[in-house]
């Protein structure tokens, strides 16, 4: 079972995060390629909402897919191109994630890999055998 960190001698997470996650060598690691507001039809979402949405409904269907559910994930980045929309990331991703707290990076970027995208979350999940 992974062990979230978050030891008094760090600054407190500013949002729900782990400053570390331990886990065990005996487990399955899935790592996620970046996410985006993308369905998969190929429409992409409009608006900051739309796309993280988006985001975490990509992400848990690569879960799935490998048999592992959102409370595996042990890590996540974040490349946001809009600064004034980190408070509304963070908000979907409270709502997505619940009381879950995978360590976390989140970064403010000039552009993504198309003018459209948004945002981008890659992650990384890790159930025990």
């Amino acid at each position: 079972m992974a062990v979230f960190l978050n030891p008094p001698a760090v600054p407190k997470p500013s949002s729900n995060y782990a400053q570390g996650v331990l886990v065990s060598a005996a487990a399955r690691r899935l790592v996620i390629s970046g996410q985006v507001g993308v369905t998969a039809q190929g429409d992409v979402r409009e608006g900051m909402e739309a796309q993280t949405e988006q985001v975490f409904d990509n992400l848990f269907a690569v879960l799935a897919a490998a048999g592992m559910e959102p409370k595996d994930l042990v890590k996540l980045v974040i490349y946001c191109t809009r600064p004034q929309e980190t408070a509304l990331v963070r908000q979907v991703r409270a709502r997505r994630l619940g009381s879950l707290t995978p360590a976390s990076t989140f970064l403010i970027v000039p552009a993504l890999a198309n003018p459209d995208f948004l945002i981008e979350i890659e992650g990384e999940a890790v159930r025990e055998d």
